[in-house]
């Protein structure tokens, strides 16, 4: 589930709200005082890219399994990336 870091314009009160985006944009309209913490909530550089990228930067040797378990019969795996 999502979390907001969340600050009241008006008292400088800060929170994290921890639900559904449907959920958190009622709680907006129900509290106009509040707005989202925006240095809090970017998403850091680490967050950005293509899943498959990551795992064969993570795990270079995955490439290797998932190359031996097509060898196998009946497999339908690919290697990734």
């Amino acid at each position: 589930m999502p979390v907001y870091p969340v600050k009241n314009s008006k008292t400088g009160e800060q929170k994290e709200l921890m639900m559904s985006i449907s959920e958190y944009d009622t709680w907006r309209k129900d509290n106009p005082d509040w707005d989202k913490d925006w240095s809090k909530g970017v998403a850091g550089v680490g967050e950005v890219g293509e899943w498959k990228d990551k795992l064969v930067r993570r795990k270079p040797g995955w490439n290797e399994v998932l190359e031996k378990v097509q060898s196998m019969p009946g497999a339908h795996k690919q290697k990734i990336g």
